[in-house]
């Protein structure tokens, strides 16, 4: 069985959707850079292990981010999901947990990377938006995507209204993905991403419109 940590830094709604999953998987752990994250609750109501490591406590971003890493090998973890956790990480702690790790993005990647994708969606004056999980490279959302979540831009949408559809579609894809990891119909491997199998090409796409 696939033992999942999870990286918050917020409320959590993509933890409890992780956990109301039922994985095959098992999330063994949660960690927060925040100790008033509400994620951390989510996991103490489900009996998941919490560990607080606060990056004010440390002297440089390489010094937290060890700290992280030795926890996630205390609690030999095969899988680390990054669920609104808000620190850019380190090159080394990439590369430590690169193929092991995934994120989700709200954009439809490779457009619209970086920060306020709602906004950008709308002024570009775009057809459709969403949501991708990927898995995490040293460039910033530049890994493979894995499943794209697809939503039609309404007339009267604005960022809230958008980001607020966006959350429902992460909360679909993201266990979906996380799943597919788990029973092996998507793995990371020397040769690339495989899914069912063969080499994957595109990012699976579930459409709300």
């Amino acid at each position: 069985m696939i033992k999942i940590a999870v990286l918050v830094s917020g409320s959590g709604s993509n933890l409890q959707a992780l956990i109301d999953a039922n994985l095959s998987g098992q999330i063994v752990g949660v960690i927060s850079n925040k100790p008033e994250a509400f994620a951390l609750q989510r996991a103490e109501k489900a009996g998941i292990a919490t560990a607080v490591i606060e990056h004010k406590q440390y002297p440089t971003r390489e010094a937290f981010d060890d700290v992280m890493h030795q926890q996630l090998l205390a609690w030999d973890v095969d899988l680390v999901i990054l669920a609104g956790f808000m620190r850019i990480l380190s090159a080394q702690f990439v590369k430590n947990w690169e193929g092991k790790m995934i994120n989700i993005h709200p954009s439809l990647l490779p457009n619209y990377k970086g920060m306020h994708t709602h906004q950008r969606v709308l002024k570009t004056g775009d057809v459709f938006h969403g949501c991708t999980v990927h898995y995490v490279t040293a460039e910033l959302d530049a890994g493979q995507a894995l499943a794209q979540g697809v939503l039609k831009v309404n007339v009267h949408d604005d960022a809230g209204s958008l980001a607020n559809r966006v959350h429902v579609l992460e909360h679909v894809i993201y266990p979906q993905v996380a799943e597919w990891i788990c029973n092996g119909t998507i793995q990371h491997t020397e040769n690339g991403v495989l899914y069912r199998g063969q080499p994957m090409q595109d990012a699976v796409q579930f459409c709300k419109f």
